[in-house]
């Protein structure tokens, strides 16, 4: 076995690993990116930091305190913030654990490095548009155009629905049904789930003005198109996560004079936070928040979206007998006259 593990190329699997396995397993495109980006740097880290071709690099050489080493220089030497580093060894440690199960001899590799420790990430309560005034004049705020009707159904979309924004480019004409009983669109999530996600009475008129601003002419082909679309050239591509977020940008800055509690950095999942842990404000149950946002896990949803407003904090502080003593009416223990002070203390 260890003669096998000799003549191991670490990165002899990757290439399954990230073009075969991953595809297979429904990950999303951005999951396989993000994988491929922290076994990229790790390969950068192994050639040009560690002087070792990818042609001498063996499993055997990725020991605990190679691992360890490279955990450290991504922190100490690339300043890289501690969910990036975490991020960059959940890729080693999960293409670790997909070539064990493949080739059995690499099995006491990986069990080594699932113990080099993740860095603890401080608790951050990301930040959320407090006044609805504000949320109302950002949706508000394009212009009476096509193209200010395309941007309000896009920003309302995505505080309506929750969806996140790669979600909402990647629906199709097919995936939004607005003339059945229960309107509501398809959503193809993290890791291709698919799941429901009703639309509300005021979201409705915003897409059938959409509709037929930019897709007059609907027939069954053209409902396999994206929903929301660029022209370049003449033809139609599909809305890059970027132009969403420039759209959200443009408008923010717009109103940020007249609204200066908005945010300095706005962008898409902003809203759908806001929108999140703004139901759960109003009581809404946090199990239907987390359905609502495709949370498979209804602790991410508990950690990220289920805070108190400083108001409702202040209404619990309020309630119940306090403990604080105040004193109104109470006679003064020392005068006031300095020499009357002097004689109480024996000076004079």
């Amino acid at each position: 076995m260890k003669k096998t593990l000799d003549k191991k190329l670490f990165f002899s699997m990757t290439m399954d690993f990230l073009n075969v396995y991953l595809p297979q397993g429904h990950d999303s495109e951005k999951t396989i990116k993000t994988y491929k980006d922290g076994l990229t740097i790790f390969r950068r880290y192994v050639t040009d930091e560690c002087g070792i071709s990818i042609k001498d690099f063996k499993f055997m050489d990725c020991t605990f305190d190679f691992v360890l080493d490279y955990r450290n220089w991504l922190l100490d030497i690339k300043k890289r913030k501690p969910s990036t580093v975490n991020n960059r060894l959940a890729a080693i440690k999960t293409y670790l654990r997909y070539a064990a199960a493949k080739d059995i001899s690499i099995q006491q590799v990986q069990i080594s490095i699932t113990e080099v420790p993740f860095l603890r990430v401080p608790k951050v309560i990301r930040p959320i548009i407090e006044n609805n005034a504000t949320i109302a004049a950002l949706l508000d705020a394009p212009p009476n155009t096509k193209t200010g009707t395309r941007d309000t159904m896009i920003m309302s979309l995505l505080f309506d629905t929750m969806i996140r924004a790669y979600e909402l480019i990647q629906l199709d004409i097919k995936d939004v049904q607005i003339n059945v009983e229960t309107p509501h669109l398809l959503v193809h999530g993290k890791g291709n789930k698919e799941r429901t996600v009703p639309l509300s009475e005021n979201t409705i008129p915003l897409i059938r003005q959409y509709l037929i601003e930019y897709h007059s002419e609907c027939n069954n082909e053209e409902k396999m198109s994206p929903f929301i679309y660029t022209t370049i050239h003449g033809k139609r591509h599909r809305m890059s996560e970027r132009n969403v977020e420039r759209i959200l940008k443009k408008y923010g800055d717009a109103i940020r004079k007249d609204y200066p509690d908005l945010p300095a950095s706005i962008y898409p999942h902003m809203l759908r936070r806001t929108r999140g842990t703004g139901l759960y404000r109003d009581g809404v149950q946090i199990e239907a928040i987390a359905v609502a946002m495709g949370h498979a896990n209804i602790q991410t949803t508990k950690d990220h979206y289920a805070f108190p407003s400083l108001e409702q904090k202040r209404e619990v502080m309020n309630k119940g007998n306090s403990l604080v003593i105040t004193r109104t009416h109470e006679e003064k223990e020392w005068p006031d006259d300095e020499d009357e002070l002097a004689r109480l203390c024996g000076l004079r």
